[in-house]
């Protein structure tokens, strides 16, 4: 094989590797979602971190919920392409958006 040919071929394979999924972290702290928006990747993991001493959630209504104790943290891994707003049922004022790409 010649060096041109070998190079194609590890650029094929190279390409074609998947990405590898990714935990992202959202911190919620005095009553706020940070960051508000997260964009991430079907397979990705999001992980609220709560640092008040109180329960919130993340909650899209007619849809999921994740309970976050306080002081603790909770995941959700993300399972399909969608924007989706949420919010703590607790305190409703608290926001946040997931944008999800494939």
């Amino acid at each position: 094989m010649s060096k041109r040919n070998l190079w194609i071929a590890l650029t094929l394979v190279i390409g074609t590797v998947p990405a590898q999924a990714e935990t992202i972290q959202v911190t919620i702290d005095k009553l706020v979602f940070s960051p508000a928006t997260v964009e991430a990747e079907v397979g990705d993991t999001i992980e609220w971190v709560n640092k008040d001493a109180f329960a919130h959630t993340a909650t899209v209504k007619g849809s999921w919920e994740v309970m976050i104790p306080p002081k603790k943290s909770a995941s959700l891994t993300l399972q399909k392409a969608e924007t989706v707003d949420y919010f703590c049922r607790f305190h409703p004022n608290m926001k946040g958006r997931l944008v999800v790409a494939p």
